[in-house]
């Protein structure tokens, strides 16, 4: 069984900066594409981020581009968000998902673990 566990959520004031980890169990990390959600209160999961599993393709809703960065080391089974200049609207729990497939899509449907998610909060 695969388990995902996060790390690195807190409280920010607006324009500030977390990295939120992931660390991964099992052997074959290397395998997965790995994705970032959140979800604020009253509103449906929305995509954060995804990598997949070469490091190669990554991809960004437009509303984190230039802001957010995705990045993995898979010698230590551990993916990252680096969220930067955090606006009070990113204030959600964050999720991350592994892709056994390896490709790290930007929809739910596309991934098959989860972890049990971070909070952030931005204050405004």
């Amino acid at each position: 069984q695969v388990q995902l566990v996060e790390s690195g959520g807190g409280l920010v004031q607006a324009g500030g900066s977390l990295r939120l980890s992931c660390a991964v169990s099992g052997r074959t990390f290397s395998n997965y594409g790995m994705g970032w959600f959140h979800q604020a209160p009253g509103k449906e999961h929305g995509f954060v981020g995804a990598i997949d599993r070469s490091g190669g393709i990554i991809r960004y809703p437009d509303s984190v581009k230039g802001r957010f960065t995705i990045s993995r080391d898979n010698a230590k089974n551990t993916v990252y968000l680096q969220m930067n200049n955090l606006k009070p609207e990113d204030t959600a729990v964050y999720y991350c998902a592994a892709d056994v497939d390896g490709v790290g899509g930007t929809w739910l449907t596309n991934y098959d673990y989860w972890g049990q998610g971070t909070q952030v909060t931005v204050s405004s």
